[in-house]
């Protein structure tokens, strides 16, 4: 019997292990505080028992300041265990937060309350990003019940603050350790999709953007006498659909594979009919692909907003509620790419794709930093949602997935 064998043979035997540790774990509520909760301290306290118990052989917490959350700190965990070589450490970031639940109607049971139903886990968090941790935890313990190595150092960063921006979480542990090694292997479980093939390796740039026109109220049977603010905004919400021609190049590596530019939000301007807005607020999302400079971009929509507002007679105000460049991408042909790729077909029978992306996610704060990482799990996009779910046996492959790359030479 091969090493990988007794690995996934071990890996079958926790079924039941991980269902009651999801459940555990989803009914400790790690809310961020600005989001009504108390932080993650009690579910990392959780974790880290868990660690204690099964043969790492060193657990760091880092504690960031947090004055807002109950304890005084949001929790990072990082936990070892070791291989064959230090050479190099095989990362699984995964994020202890989860978002408050929504409306609670909307549910089928309680969501703090996890329960199986149709070979599947529901509850808040049960999916994020619970499954691949507890996949994470018991892929190690596969190798500390069996008594195999890892061909390399396992790292596990159990982290705070994903769903509020990260700076509680790795970006503060980034800035203020040194774990993480240009050679290092990171997977960054927390983005995929049903049939386990997308490894995301790019993101596009981020521009949200507040637009307001300032014009003249009026009577509606006057607006010779005001600015129209409102059908000012009509004429360059028209005008910005430019954007798609002026930057239209395509990347196939990309879903869409073209930037988008498009009118989301819009603001109330007056509560009746017959009154022609002086003010007039919409919100934009513009995704970019990674070749385009966002300032370029950013002063190109500023020209067409000049040339509305002087044919329109009114004031064009524009603030940049997100401004966030693209991180350098993970080349498709590196290491951890490869690696994936290898345990996705032998486990899954699927062939692992590198696409990019349109949102950002966790990865961009390594790559940032100069170190190649992957986004993968293999899940149903459930996240955030009422009921969200865990396929189980999702979450069985994708601990045998990570096992199969510790074992890799």
């Amino acid at each position: 019997m091969s090493d990988l064998t007794r690995i996934n043979h071990m890996i079958d035997s926790y079924r039941h292990a991980m269902i009651d540790l999801q459940i555990r774990l989803c009914a400790t509520p790690a809310i961020a505080p600005a989001s009504g909760g108390e932080g993650e301290a009690q579910k990392a306290e959780i974790l880290l028992e868990y660690l204690r118990a099964n043969g790492f052989d060193s657990i760091d917490l880092i504690k960031t300041p947090d004055l807002d959350a109950s304890c005084g700190y949001r929790p990072n965990i990082i936990a070892k265990y070791s291989g064959h070589s230090s050479q190099k450490t095989i990362w699984i970031m995964t994020h202890m937060d989860v978002v408050p639940p929504g409306e609670l109607a909307l549910w089928r049971g309680n969501p703090f309350h996890a329960w199986v139903e149709g070979g599947k886990i529901y509850g808040r968090g049960v999916e994020d990003n619970q499954q691949d941790m507890v996949a994470s935890l018991f892929a190690v313990k596969a190798f500390c019940d069996t008594g195999l190595l890892p061909r390399y150092d396992v790292g596990l960063a159990l982290v705070a603050d994903e769903e509020m921006g990260n700076q509680k979480g790795i970006d503060y542990v980034l800035r203020h350790t040194d774990y993480f090694r240009e050679q290092d292997l990171i997977i960054v479980p927390d983005a995929g999709n049903a049939e386990g093939t997308q490894i995301e390796v790019a993101e596009k740039s981020i521009l949200w953007l507040r637009f307001e026109t300032i014009g003249m109220q009026t009577h509606g049977s006057t607006p010779e006498k005001g600015a129209n603010s409102f059908k000012a905004a009509a004429y360059l919400i028209t005008e910005l659909d430019r954007l798609y021609r002026l930057y239209g190049d395509a990347d196939p590596i990309f879903e869409p594979n073209i930037s988008t530019f498009e009118p989301t939000k819009k603001e109330n301007n007056v509560p009746n009919i017959n009154t022609i807005p002086g003010d007039d607020i919409f919100y934009m999302d513009c995704r970019i692909l990674p070749r385009y400079d966002i300032e370029e971009v950013m002063g190109k929509i500023r020209g067409i907003a000049d040339a509305v507002a002087q044919r329109s007679g009114v004031e064009i105000r524009i603030e940049e509620i997100q401004n966030s460049p693209a991180a350098p991408p993970t080349s498709p042909e590196a290491p951890v790419v490869r690696a994936l790729q290898k345990a996705i077909g032998d486990i899954y029978g699927k062939t692992g794709k590198p696409v990019g992306i349109g949102g950002g996610t966790v990865a961009g704060y390594f790559r940032r930093a100069g170190f190649a990482a992957a986004c993968w799990s293999r899940n149903e996009e459930t996240a955030h949602q009422p009921n969200e779910s865990c396929v189980i046996d999702n979450m069985l492959g994708d601990a045998k997935v990570f096992a199969h790359i510790f074992l890799q030479p």
